[in-house]
Formats: structure tokens, C-alpha cells, sequence
């Protein structure tokens, strides 16, 4: 059968390239679930890509797909916390900026997966150089762009100096919490502990 000159001609369909298949969205969010509680339940060093596929309802093909080792898939998600961020507090001043940052920060370090989780991770840092760089940006960097804004925020209202350590500044307001959560674990932070710790901060950097 020969075609008419004035029948407009249907391209013809082609076909997605073998392996060019797009990666489902909500597979890859199950499979970072799975991750954080496989290891809130095993731990890093027990932690498989079996146990993670089967955790999330997937075949192991699909966690290949997306990383290709344990290792990658840990530093991956390991690094995106950092850049989730926390929320910039604006509360007018230094010391409620300082304790909202705290409350914020305190319930995410004392959720009992990350409490699981995080403790492991740092064992595992001890070993491995990469696992130690993820976990150092995702304990500090997404912290520390707010924490900045907050000092940065208290130059221009002349709360603190112009000019102040920021090195110094970022140190004094992260540290203690960490150390309480994520260091020596207190199962219960003292009532009233945040408040006094954000005035406490407050008058510290002050004096910087």
C-alpha cells in the first residue's frame, strides 16, 4: 500500500536506551529509610546491602543502581544532612536566637535513631578517613551556616562586636550541646539546661 504525498507521516516511536530506565523517586527515598534503620539496628560494620533492599521492599539491584557499595551509599547520605539545614532563627536577639538553635538542634541529636546512629558512625570515623569527612560535615557544616548567621546577625544588631572570632564564636555555641548529646550521651538534659546554656553562651561570646 503506497502512501498519498499530502498524508502527513508519523515519526516513528523510539525507544529508551537498554539501562536508561529513570530512577523512581520514592524507591530511593525507601532505600535511604532503609539505611538509617538498618543502621540504627545493626550498626555499620553488620549493615548489608541485603538486609538494606530487603528493609526497604526492593531487590538489591535497585540499591546498585544507585550506589555502587555500602561504603558510598553511608557517605552519601551521611553528607546530605549537612546540607538540609536547620531553620535560621530570627528571634531578635542573641540569647533566643541561641535557644531556639539549641532546641532545634538538641531534639534532632536526641532522636533515637540519630542517637543510635551517629555514636556508630564516629567508631567507624576512627577507621575510615571518608566515613570521618562525611560525618564531620554533617555534624558541623549544616550547624555552622546557621550559627554564623546567628553571630553575624548580633554584629549588626551590636549585641556583639564587629570583628569577633567567628572560629571561636562557632566553637562556643556547637560545643557544649554536642557534648552533652554526643559525647557523653546524658540520657536527660537538667530542666531549664537550654535556656541557661543559650544565656550562658550569650554572655560568653560577649566577651570575645
Amino acid at each position: 500500500m503506497t502512501t498519498k504525498p499530502d498524508e502527513p507521516q508519523q515519526p516513528p516511536r523510539r525507544r529508551a536506551p537498554a539501562g536508561a530506565a529513570v530512577l523512581r523517586e520514592d524507591v530511593t527515598e525507601a532505600i535511604r529509610a532503609a539505611v538509617f534503620e538498618e543502621l540504627a539496628a545493626v550498626g555499620y560494620a553488620r549493615m548489608s546491602i541485603e538486609g538494606i533492599a530487603r528493609r526497604a521492599g526492593v531487590g538489591k539491584t535497585a540499591v546498585y543502581r544507585r550506589w555502587r557499595s555500602k561504603l558510598h551509599l553511608v557517605l552519601d547520605i551521611v553528607s546530605a544532612l549537612a546540607v538540609q539545614g536547620l531553620p535560621a532563627p530570627d528571634t531578635g536577639s542573641l540569647e533566643g536566637d541561641l535557644r531556639l538553635l539549641y532546641e532545634v538542634t538538641s531534639r534532632a541529636l536526641r532522636h533515637p535513631v540519630a542517637s543510635q546512629i551517629i555514636p556508630d558512625l564516629q567508631a567507624e570515623a576512627a577507621r575510615n578517613p571518608e566515613i570521618a569527612e562525611a560525618l564531620r560535615k554533617a555534624l558541623r557544616e549544616g550547624q555552622d551556616g546557621v550559627a554564623t548567621g546567628i553571630v553575624t546577625a548580633a554584629e549588626r544588631r551590636g549585641e556583639l562586636r564587629e570583628g569577633i572570632d567567628h572560629d571561636l564564636a562557632l566553637d562556643l555555641i556547637s560545643g557544649p550541646l554536642y557534648w552533652r548529646s554526643v559525647v557523653i550521651r546524658s540520657p536527660k538534659l537538667p530542666k531549664g539546661y537550654l535556656g541557661a546554656l543559650a544565656r550562658a553562651t550569650s554572655e560568653g561570646l560577649k566577651a570575645l
